[in-house]
């Protein structure tokens, strides 16, 4: 075992850095072992590589990830995020511990912290950001310096991955929140067993996602605004035109709908029916563009 202890922590000591055992990094313990291959993007590569390429992905757009998503989702991205965190009520039954992983950049942390304060004068409860890309945190880090959370106990950045959470003790957190991020994990029933793991009986996990659009006609106009426009602005908008082309394509390989559901009912969570809407395991925004994911850990 080795010590997390990156550049990130000496350059922002305020930044905590756990241990991490470097040898389950990017690798799930169903998918160990020589000559096994995922998907990166539409590109079939060895899992153990997969990690390394997502990272250099968002090392690439760390700086411009707002703008990434304002592109990806025309600046929708910022109502689903208000409507995600609203719809969980951080703080309506008192204050909660909650961990927010791939949430590097903060602003979901952020949502759930001023959600809290605004409408239940709670600012007791805290959330654990944790990414596995130190350049991610370090963005979010410099968006808490101009708020009022900045150096408190309400959030802690950690650098960890979402598969291999050891650090983390079992039953230790109200909530869950993973918002566009899992479809970047190698193994996603890992990242799912783990958050069970880690969760208090009676916990939330809530997921925010990219999807699968339904309806036949506006899957097309959506699917050539994709492969064409977006890889475009990402040449424009930030000089990197395979990061953006990476990840339309990630979007386009992540599991449907009930496929993703039915995940999260197999890693043990308690979901709505398997269907979409009231009593669903899942809601569509705009059409399935993206959608929210809930379980409760029983």
């Amino acid at each position: 075992m080795q010590t997390a202890a990156r550049s990130l922590a000496r350059s922002t000591p305020h930044l905590r850095s756990l241990a991490i055992r470097r040898s389950h990094i990017g690798s799930s313990r169903e998918s160990e072992g020589p000559g096994r291959t995922t998907h990166f993007g539409f590109k079939t590569v060895p899992e153990e590589k997969k990690e390394t390429l997502v990272k250099n992905v968002f090392d690439s757009v760390a700086s411009s990830y707002d703008v990434m998503n304002d592109a990806m989702s025309l600046g929708v991205h910022r109502l689903w995020k208000d409507d995600f965190v609203s719809s969980l009520k951080p703080g309506a039954k008192g204050s909660m511990r909650c961990i927010d992983l791939a949430g590097g950049t903060g602003d979901i942390a952020l949502r759930i912290l001023d959600f809290a304060r605004e409408n239940y004068a709670d600012r007791e409860t805290s959330v654990d950001v944790v990414d596995i890309n130190g350049e991610m945190l370090k963005e979010g880090y410099k968006r808490f310096k101009k708020t009022m959370y900045h150096n408190t106990p309400q959030v802690a950045f950690i650098e960890s991955n979402a598969q291999a959470l050891e650090q983390f003790p079992d039953n230790t957190y109200d909530l869950y929140t993973i918002a566009f991020g899992i479809r970047n994990c190698t193994s996603v029933p890992d990242v799912l067993k783990e958050a069970y793991r880690v969760l208090k009986p009676g916990g939330t996990f809530a997921c925010l996602e990219f999807s699968k659009v339904t309806n036949p006609l506006f899957n097309m106009v959506y699917d050539q605004y994709s492969f064409s426009v977006i890889p475009i602005m990402g040449s424009i908008l930030a000089g990197d035109r395979e990061s953006y082309q990476y990840l339309v394509e990630s979007i386009r390989k992540f599991p449907s709908q009930p496929d993703f559901a039915q995940m999260i009912a197999d890693a043990g969570f308690a979901t709505g029916g398997m269907h979409e809407g009231k009593s669903g395991a899942w809601r569509d925004l705009w059409g399935g563009i993206a959608s929210i994911h809930k379980g409760v850990k029983v």
